[in-house]
């Protein structure tokens, strides 16, 4: 895999708009301003994208703008690294306006989740790492500070510091939501829950490790087919990560997703599993179940090493994970652990 330059005090940061148009509400101007002025704290430059204010309607209507954005961003030499600003449900409409090419030889740290994906997944079959991490406007702009927790993994892994990076389970946790349209709710802490059950390894014994590629599953199917998505060799010996977003599918649906996994063989080819904390923990037991129901009966893959409730994606604070970088999964110690950085 290509690897990026390691973000360093003084560089330039981009904030974009790659699906939902949330950033260019009136409303939520603080939230995208509230991110820049902590990551300007931190000593970083950060500017915008053409677009990146633009209204949701106007980027609903212009796909192929929200990709300008991001292709002039790759080959702008003062914009070392890229953030979204929010996920939503279309990202999948920039597919046709991609050049791989650009992605290839201007290698650009890529930061965001969710609905980005997508995104990640073009990152992926252009060669390029990338990092499913923070958006702007949800952790970066927390209420009234960033989760320590996510800001350190952030920083460790754009600055290629502190290498192999245990992943720890994070003591306390919140899904709840504050209206962002009260800017009054800014300065109001979210409610944490006290983390009761941590890292959960529910099957596996042994050591494995493989290279990260993974996302929002709700995503999945709008990819499958498409030249982005992986053929099944190409899944071999990767380690999947799997989350799911605020929408909280039921477990009906989830095992539907599951299953078109299991019907492609990918399950028989990965050599690990890392699958989120659901939001507000909704459905636990039954995405749980779910899961052991489908590889460990259904694909008869009872050694294949599985962990539960970790801290990424929809429920924060969240860890920052290497995309198309090696993760190793101890099972006897239970240890999740990255051992490669995702920039040079």
């Amino acid at each position: 895999m290509i690897k990026p330059d390691r973000l360093s005090a003084g560089d330039t940061i981009a904030f974009i708009s790659l699906s939902s148009g949330l950033a260019g509400e009136p409303k939520i101007k603080y939230r995208w301003k509230t991110a820049k002025s902590r990551l300007e704290e931190l000593g970083y430059k950060v500017v915008l994208t053409p677009n990146a204010l633009k209204s949701d309607t106007f980027l609903k209507q212009h796909p192929e703008k929200r990709a300008e954005d991001l292709m002039n961003a790759l080959v702008d030499p003062q914009i070392k690294a890229i953030i979204s600003m929010i996920g939503g449900d279309d990202t999948i409409r920039l597919l046709p306006y991609m050049d791989f090419e650009i992605i290839r030889k201007h290698p650009k740290l890529f930061v965001g989740y969710s609905d980005t994906t997508i995104n990640h997944f073009m990152f992926h079959h252009a060669g390029v790492t990338s990092i499913y991490g923070p958006c702007v406007i949800l952790e970066i702009a927390e209420n009234v500070r960033m989760h320590q927790y996510t800001l350190e993994h952030f920083l460790e892994l754009v600055s290629g510091k502190n290498l192999p990076m245990t992943l720890e389970s994070s003591p306390k946790w919140t899904s709840e939501f504050l209206d962002w349209f009260d800017e009054k709710n800014q300065t109001v802490k979210r409610k944490m829950q006290k983390e009761s059950r941590g890292h959960e390894f529910i099957q596996g014994k042994q050591t494995v490790s493989g290279k990260l590629l993974g996302g929002c599953l709700e995503t999945f199917p709008m990819m499958m087919g498409t030249e982005i998505w992986p053929k099944k060799d190409e899944w071999r010996d990767k380690v999947l990560f799997l989350e799911t977003s605020e929408m909280q599918i039921n477990p009906d649906m989830f095992t539907i997703l599951l299953r078109g996994l299991a019907a492609q063989g990918i399950f028989h080819q990965i050599s690990g599993l890392l699958v989120a904390k659901p939001m507000d923990e909704k459905y636990y037991q039954e995405y749980k179940a779910a899961l052991l129901n489908v590889i460990r009966t259904e694909c008869d893959l009872s050694d294949l090493p599985i962990v539960y409730n970790l801290n990424f994606g929809h429920t924060s604070p969240t860890v920052s994970l290497p995309i198309g970088c090696e993760i190793e999964i101890d099972c006897m110690t239970q240890k999740v652990a990255i051992i490669e950085s995702p920039v040079n």
